[in-house]
């Protein structure tokens, strides 16, 4: 209880008893003498107390100190800030890749190379070779977020692998496989409507990206490469349109190209002065291609001209002056639960420039295809078979022999493997047959058959 309310009530009580004492007066002296004492004792105790609280109203006021603030914890370490792949302002950019190891023996030397471009037999090789070959090895840059308006956005990409060939002749030059641009493109792309614009060096509309066959050992010359589907990477541009963009069920698009003009010979072929150069005359491609949930199925066609007498007109024609570049394919793929199926079919004139006619240079007919089959036995372990063929037309070869025909007529091309996947890391055996018939310009005939038995190590970053 604070002093001011001890007070009052004392007061109040010393009050109460004076408005009472007139009353007790008359009932009794005695009474009235203890009351007066009684008054006399209440004012000492209310002069006591006015005493006390003048005595605390002079007194100095005391400070309360709060308690000091307790030490500040000690900072963190700083935290190193990781290294980040920047290029322009709103860019970014994602690098990926894969490094492929293959250890292979043969019983034939193979053309486009041994090794991990093999593809069909030299005819007339002989003596078994092996060797360990890493140029799949391979890299890219993806770039994205570039904006041109509310509507356009843009990307690109740069990859590379390691088939340019190998550093000089000497005995350590194996070791040393030089880096090839395989594909350098812009973007340009439009989501709302479905729409993209490629530029640059990229794959032409006849290569099948949908259903490359499944290999570890053969990635940059698949299996069946220039012996069963055709294609080839050209600068040029590609215009894509979704035809039911933002519907449902099938998808369905439809691509347009024209590619840097291409042929071996006359003239000087790494300096724009072929025969597919001459009178801008580009390489003209269109497909169309259907996806649905489990399945990929596509058409496409090809068309160019090409001037024999080459960009000066003055080279000689003992065939003829020029020719149209013809081509149609179709193919697809279908994956019904642990299966997996891809095949192609396709026929043409003149398609030496898109890796055609077993890389022969004529006015020469041709038709083939390939088919493969896989199976998953579990996620980790699946098997493929393959088969690829390519056939030319006899008669045209024969006449262009000596003019851009080096006399291979007929392709049949197999393997069989077995693969080990797990997350990034992939483990393979294949064993490749391969059979070529050959002639000359006596018209003997030959069959050169080989073998490749490899294993594969693959690594996707």
């Amino acid at each position: 209880m604070t002093v001011k309310r001890v007070l009052v009530r004392k007061s109040t009580l010393a009050l109460a008893c004076l408005l009472a004492l007139p009353g007790a007066a008359l009932a009794d002296s005695k009474r009235e003498a203890a009351l007066e004492k009684r008054v006399d004792e209440l004012e000492r105790q209310l002069q006591e107390l006015m005493t006390e609280v003048k005595a605390q109203r002079n007194a100095p006021p005391q400070i309360v100190q709060a308690p000091p603030p307790p030490p500040p914890a000690p900072a963190a370490p700083a935290k190193e800030a990781p290294p980040t792949f920047t290029t322009a302002p709103g860019l970014s950019v994602a690098f990926h890749g894969f490094v492929s190891a293959t250890a292979f023996t043969q019983d034939k030397s193979f053309r486009f190379g041994n090794g991990q471009n093999a593809e069909t037999p030299i005819p007339g090789s002989h003596g078994r070779t092996s060797g360990f070959d890493v140029r799949n090895t391979r890299f890219w840059l993806d770039i994205t977020g570039a904006k041109l308006d509310d509507d356009w956005r843009g990307g690109g990409r740069i990859e590379m692998d390691f088939f340019g060939g190998f550093n000089g002749t000497g005995p350590y030059s194996r070791q040393q496989p030089t880096p090839r641009l395989r594909q350098a493109y812009l973007d340009l792309d439009n989501a709302s409507t479905g729409s993209k614009i490629r530029i640059g060096q990229q794959w032409d509309l006849m290569f099948p990206l949908d259903n490359v066959p499944t290999s570890l050992s053969h990635l940059a010359f698949p299996l069946g490469y220039g012996a069963g589907f055709v294609g080839w990477r050209f600068p040029g541009v590609v215009w894509m349109q979704d035809l039911n963009h933002g519907g449902e069920g099938t998808k369905w698009r439809v691509d347009v190209g024209a590619f840097d003009g291409s042929w071996n010979g006359p003239g000087d072929n790494v300096n724009y002065l072929s025969a597919g150069n001459a009178d801008f005359q580009p390489q003209i491609e269109a497909r169309i291609r259907a996806q649905g949930e489990d399945w990929i199925a596509y058409a496409a066609g090809h068309y160019s001209k090409v001037d024999l007498r080459g960009v000066d007109g003055a080279a000689p024609t003992p065939i003829k002056s020029s020719l149209k570049s013809t081509g149609g394919e179709v193919g697809g793929i279908w994956k019904p639960g642990p299966w997996n199926f891809k095949a192609l079919v396709y026929g043409g004139k003149g398609l030496g420039q898109i890796f055609g006619n077993l890389s022969q240079f004529g006015d020469i007919g041709e038709v083939g295809g390939f088919a493969q089959a896989g199976y998953s036995f579990t996620k980790h372990w699946s098997a493929n078979a393959f088969y690829a063929y390519q056939k030319s037309d006899e008669d045209d070869v024969v006449r262009w022999i000596g003019n851009g025909s080096t006399g291979l007529l007929k392709s049949r091309q197999a393997a069989l493997g077995v693969q080990y996947a797990s997350g990034p890391y992939q483990l393979g055996i294949e064993w490749l047959h391969a059979k070529l018939d050959s002639t000359n310009a006596a018209l003997e005939r030959k069959t050169t058959s080989g073998n490749q038995l490899s294993l594969s190590a693959l690594y996707t970053f």
